[in-house]
């Protein structure tokens, strides 16, 4: 989950909505359709000319405007998008190797993939009892806002019945990827982010993962993230290098001059300190709160004042967030796992299976949980 100043919260996966759409927590899913229309392939000619960024693609007053001009103004819309593309691919391609490992086992066994599923899925789906079902309407009554759990204890008994589904099937998917040797060969969609000399901790430049992290100190989702960080330090050691960028949103009025302030601290060398204190204290923000944040990690006062008062580290605020724009941020935390994008707080769970990925691309052992 992140903040954002569009929406606060966003769904992480198809699956998620269409299990709540069940429960009539949320509003149907459609495609879009458009006109159908097949689209000529371009010429070589034209082709090379679209691929040449210097080609004019308008003109006003008999001035040219370019590709570059076009694409660098729409920078992050079209990270964005590409962002989109390689998630679509990426989840596509995961599908589709369940489905070759299904078809596999299945040929294995002598039967067809819909045995296979009866008897390895549905067949090992545990019934919801209705005191589970009272149990989850207990637990979650912002969502089912005040209606009586008689009308919708079916819709709460499929939804649970469809999450258990869900966890059979990915184990026995789990456990064929275990049988069946396979890799993935395709690469996963990376965004260019310079560290541009930031806070960093963990391993060295050149680290085997380098995480960059686009967070606002008074987000309370950025601070959500921080024990899901402390645990992939403790457990990757300094095979993993975290760096910390700015990106305070504008629904935080007191987020720049926090950021500032970290600067400011980073200059004594004491960053992660103030880094720790601000996200445990994010209610006093203000500016003499900030000042008096900074006592308490021992930084000289003298110098962290004057720098804060003088807003020198405005500048380097600003550039992290063009940065972060380019890199198609638009909430927070945002974080790159060498180059691919992660949006909002994840679990620990979740970011250290892309940082196992990403070790075992480069053929590193990975090391046990901790």
């Amino acid at each position: 989950m992140s903040y954002s100043p569009k929406s606060m919260k966003q769904p992480r996966a198809f699956a998620a909505m269409a299990s709540l759409a069940i429960l009539g927590l949320v509003g149907s899913v459609l495609p879009a359709c458009a006109g159908e229309k097949s689209v000529a392939a371009k010429p070589a000619a034209a082709a090379a000319a679209a691929a040449d960024k210097s080609t004019p693609v308008a003109e006003v007053n008999g001035k040219p405007v370019t590709m570059a001009d076009l694409e660098t103004m729409l920078a992050p819309q079209l990270a964005k998008l590409e962002q989109d593309r390689q998630k679509l691919l990426e989840q596509g391609l995961d599908r589709l190797v369940e489905q070759k490992l299904m078809e596999t086992e299945a040929a294995a066994r002598g039967i067809d993939v819909l045995a296979l599923q009866q008897a390895e899925i549905q067949g090992k789906i545990s019934e919801v009892t209705d005191a589970e079902v009272a149990t989850w309407y207990q637990e979650n009554q912002a969502r089912v806002q005040g209606r009586p759990m008689e009308q919708i204890a079916p819709q709460i008994k499929q939804f649970l019945t469809q999450q258990r589904g869900q966890t059979v099937q990915e184990e026995f998917i789990k456990s064929l990827r275990g049988k069946y040797k396979t890799r993935i060969l395709m690469d996963v969609a990376r965004v260019a982010v310079a560290e541009a000399g930031s806070p960093s901790k963990g391993g060295p430049v050149g680290s085997p993962v380098t995480i960059i992290e686009f967070s606002d100190f008074q987000c309370p989702f950025c601070s959500r993230v921080n024990p899901s960080i402390d645990q992939a330090k403790a457990t990757f050691g300094d095979k993993v290098r975290f760096v910390f960028r700015q990106f305070p949103l504008n629904i935080h009025p007191q987020a720049p001059k926090a950021a500032e302030a970290s600067l400011c601290a980073n200059e004594q060398g004491k960053f992660w300190e103030m880094h720790d204190a601000l996200f445990a204290n994010q209610q006093k923000l203000s500016v003499p709160d900030l000042k008096a944040t900074a006592l308490t990690i021992g930084v000289d006062a003298a110098k962290f004042d004057a720098c804060l008062d003088s807003g020198k580290m405005a500048e380097i605020v600003a550039r992290d967030m063009a940065d972060g724009q380019t890199a198609g941020v638009s909430g927070t935390p945002a974080l790159f796992v060498n180059g691919r994008f992660i949006n909002g707080a994840v679990p620990y769970e979740e970011l250290a299976k892309v940082i196992n990925d990403e070790l075992s691309r480069k053929g590193i052992e990975v090391p046990a949980a901790k």
